[in-house]
């Protein structure tokens, strides 16, 4: 139990670091995180436990191609002015 203890606190802060710079700003990310967390925090079914680290991690992988794209926008922006 302590190592999905241990992959759901590292999600959190996974979350967390990557909520810096999410387009709503740090602090509504920070608040719509937490809740999401704290709803989940009463959970004790293995199974669903994973379904919601497997959820937590797409999100983050969608977070994480979001940045890609805004950066990937700003260059092509910034070399190719139309």
């Amino acid at each position: 139990m302590s190592s999905t203890r241990q992959r759901v606190l590292d999600l959190y802060k996974r979350l967390q670091y990557l909520g810096r710079e999410y387009p709503g700003g740090p602090d509504k990310f920070r608040q719509k995180c937490y809740g999401a967390f704290k709803r989940q925090s009463t959970e004790s079914d293995p199974g669903k436990i994973e379904k919601a680290i497997a959820l937590g991690e797409y999100v983050e992988k969608e977070i994480v191609a979001l940045y890609s794209l805004k950066k990937y926008r700003a260059m092509k922006k910034r070399y190719y002015d139309s």
